[in-house]
């Protein structure tokens, strides 16, 4: 049915208001055509994408249902369908909307352009490459989508050929922040630090505004063990944006690494919420503990939050709150349980899964430190407060007595998922210069073998593997026990070794995580720890060497 001229004309007159970015007044034509015909499908659609661009969503999420209703052969309602889903957190429905889409329009732009963007948000980059490749062969100058294909190509790790697709966008469009900064981000994959701060910079110059680019610059700078600049930076973003938690939780990184606890630890809590952290947050109905009321005479529940090795770490505060008249209960993950229910105070240990007992208040465990107030005086380091159980070391003792002596235990990499995992491990033939060292025998307590290794360690003949026969942490601590010396990248071996006062050498990166602070060769949470640090950026060698010769001296 041919609609009244009035409306055809009100409806051309609001597109213009829109298309100019005046939405209040492009709003007002869209209701009052909506007004005179409630079922008119393009003021529904276009006040629905109206409703998107002005941060309404749930508005918007109901006015192009609408507009589908009255005609579900739109391949453009179909196309910004997804991006309101998109925006409501909903990115496997929104999917499913650009695929509609596509299938009522094959060459759809924006949608193929959306699709491939909702791919890399659901973690399919290879997917999202064939998508914006789709779009880019049909229109070639698609500047976004340009972007878009060198954003799935740093996500494949295909380092170099996204820096070239950054190149190429910037060719052509030198003004382009989003271009400037993500290729600032592919040069720092490729440790190209100075390059990555000059694009931060540049992005910046273009977008003063733009919250992420001096995030990212931060990040540049600490890498390059500059923590006083990555403040400054993190502080332009924070005065941007107040509620940006990377630039919060990346300042206390750098808060710690130079020692402010004070402040450190207060803007650690900021790490609830990172969207990746997020979801961990455990709520219940009982209060957070941060260190009032008194705990005496209370139950408080800690749980374990994070890595292995910060379990291990913060552990130490059990003993505190017993001290202080609390009745402790310890959760934490299956492979640490035996090992922590021997810690001083601890009243119950369980395994994350168990059916939790009556608490009064709760605690994660990486908090604690918070809670106490800990200064870099005041770090509770009464070592050991770790212990392998008897019966394990009655398990491994004739084992390794039939080593020869010194015993050294080695471990050389932690957990994969770990995001500064690519420069904290290594693999396991960095570490063959230690067999020149004559005397000693060496044992693996590694217990999750990467391909490289597996395939590497039969032919270490010197190394005795025992990684794959330990059960737990405590069969770990048992081995750790009956060694001479423990070496160790940062990893939960490095804060085992530790926290039972065993002698241990940690290999550190030349930006190490916050705990190993900087310069130091010691560690106050460990003092039985010695630091082997990075003179530069990825230099191994040296630190492997210096490690080997100070072996032979040992020896």
């Amino acid at each position: 049915m041919t609609q009244p001229a009035n409306l055809a004309q009100a409806l051309a007159q609001a597109v213009a208001l829109h298309r100019q970015g005046d939405l209040a007044r492009a709003e007002k034509i869209y209701a009052r055509i909506l007004k005179a015909r409630r079922d008119h499908f393009d003021a529904l659609h276009l006040l629905g994408l109206l409703k998107h661009q002005a941060g309404k969503t749930g508005e918007a999420y109901r006015l192009i249902i609408a507009a589908l209703a009255v005609n579900p052969r739109s391949a453009d309602a179909r196309s910004n369908l997804g991006l309101v889903l998109h925006a409501l957190k909903r990115d496997a429905d929104a999917l499913a909307s650009f695929e509609q889409a596509l299938a009522l329009d094959p060459g759809h732009v924006e949608a193929l352009n959306n699709r491939g963007t909702a791919l890399l948000n659901l973690n399919r980059p290879a997917e999202a490459l064939a998508s914006f490749e789709r779009l880019l062969a049909i229109n070639p100058r698609h500047l976004e989508a340009q972007v878009n294909r060198a954003n799935a190509l740093l996500e494949l790790d295909r380092v170099d050929d996204a820096i070239a697709a950054y190149d190429a966008v910037l060719a052509a469009q030198p003004r382009h922040a989003g271009a400037q900064f993500n290729r600032g981000n592919a040069l720092m994959r490729r440790e190209n630090l100075e390059q990555a701060i000059a694009a931060f910079d540049h992005a910046i110059a273009i977008a003063p505004g733009y919250v992420k680019a001096h995030t990212s610059r931060g990040l540049a700078l600490r890498a390059l063990n500059r923590h006083g600049e990555a403040l400054a930076s993190y502080a332009r973003a924070i005065a941007l944006d107040r509620d940006f938690a990377e630039a919060h939780l990346n300042a206390a990184h750098a808060l710690l690494t130079l020692g402010d606890f004070a402040r450190g630890f207060a803007a650690y809590e900021w790490r609830w919420k990172i969207a990746a952290t997020a979801p961990h947050r455990r709520t219940f109905r009982q209060p957070l503990w941060l260190g009032t009321p008194p705990i005496g005479g209370r139950t408080i529940l800690l749980h374990a939050e994070q890595g292995l090795g910060d379990t291990i770490q913060f552990a130490r505060y059990v003993t505190l709150l017993a001290r202080a008249g609390a009745k402790v209960v310890l959760e934490v993950a299956p492979v640490l349980k035996e090992l922590l229910s021997g810690i001083g105070g601890v009243a119950r240990v369980l395994a994350q899964g168990d059916a939790l007992p009556a608490f009064d208040l709760h605690c994660p465990l990486a908090s604690l430190p918070l809670a106490f107030k800990t200064e870099l005086a005041s770090i509770p380091a009464e070592i050991p407060y770790l212990a392998a159980p008897a019966e394990r070391l009655e398990k491994w003792r004739a084992r390794m007595a039939a080593l020869t002596r010194p015993r050294i235990a080695l471990a050389w990499s932690g957990n994969p998922a770990h995001a500064n995992d690519r420069n904290r491990s290594i693999p396991l033939t960095r570490l063959q210069p230690l067999w020149s060292v004559e005397g000693p025998s060496f044992i693996s307590v590694q217990r999750d073998l990467r391909e490289d290794d597996a395939a590497v360690l039969p032919g270490a003949a010197r190394v005795l593997h025992l990684g794959n026969e330990l059960t737990d942490f405590a069969d770990t601590a048992a081995v750790l026990a009956l060694a001479d010396l423990v070496i160790s990248v940062d990893s939960a071996v490095a804060h085992l070794a530790g926290a039972m006062g065993r002698p241990v050498w940690i290999l550190l990166p030349f930006s190490p995580d916050w705990r190993w602070m900087l310069a130091r060769q010691d560690s106050p949470w460990y003092p039985t720890a010695r630091l082997f640090r990075h003179p530069a950026i990825g230099d191994w060698a040296s630190v492997v060497a210096r490690v080997r010769d100070e072996l032979r001296r040992a020896v």
